[in-house]
């Protein structure tokens, strides 16, 4: 049983939330392991197993970028540890704002690293902007494979990203410090 049908909701890049936090707290207690110390041991593993699904769909329904992940990887899109090859004129302009972040380390400049952090902003709102529609408008049956390559790439590039944020927040932190 997939995570969707778990919980009873619609195949979504989007879940709602309120909902899903209803139907967590719902199926936490119907299968909370406490519940079942007076079965058979085979009904206990059940519970158990199920609990821990319940947990693991959660956690994944929570984040954007892991219910993509699991739906790409339910429709067969998406493998674990995958090797993704990225757009080369991509990788060109992430090549780019890592070599600006690399000076920077050397010779820190806060009005150019709030300039790089607003490149990396802008690459990221446009990337989100193309596939915000296939997220948003996603139909199980309907939305074409070609769309949800489309999340994939999105995915990959999304990851890249937000590894340059982040080692720009280091480097604002390190600033901060010094």
């Amino acid at each position: 049983m997939n995570y969707y049908e778990l919980y009873g909701i619609p195949v979504g890049f989007r879940v709602d939330p309120a909902l899903l936090k209803k139907r967590f707290y719902e199926l936490s207690r119907q299968y909370h392991p406490d519940f079942y110390t007076q079965e058979d041991p085979s009904k206990q593993v059940e519970a158990l197993e199920i609990s821990s699904q319940v947990n693991k769909a959660y956690k994944a329904f929570q984040h954007e970028d892991t219910t993509i992940q699991y739906l790409l990887t339910q429709k067969g899109l998406m493998e674990a540890e995958e090797k993704y090859s990225l757009d080369p004129m991509f990788l060109g302009e992430v090549l780019e704002i890592n070599e600006a972040l690399m000076d920077l380390e050397m010779d820190p400049d806060p009005i150019q690293l709030a300039k790089v952090q607003t490149d990396t902003d802008t690459l990221l709102k446009n990337i989100y902007h193309d596939v915000e529609p296939i997220l948003a408008g996603y139909q199980e049956g309907v939305t074409s494979e070609e769309a949800l390559l489309q999340v994939k790439e999105y995915y990959y590039r999304k990851k890249y990203l937000q590894r340059i944020l982040d080692k720009i927040a280091a480097l604002r932190n390190i600033a901060t410090r010094q």
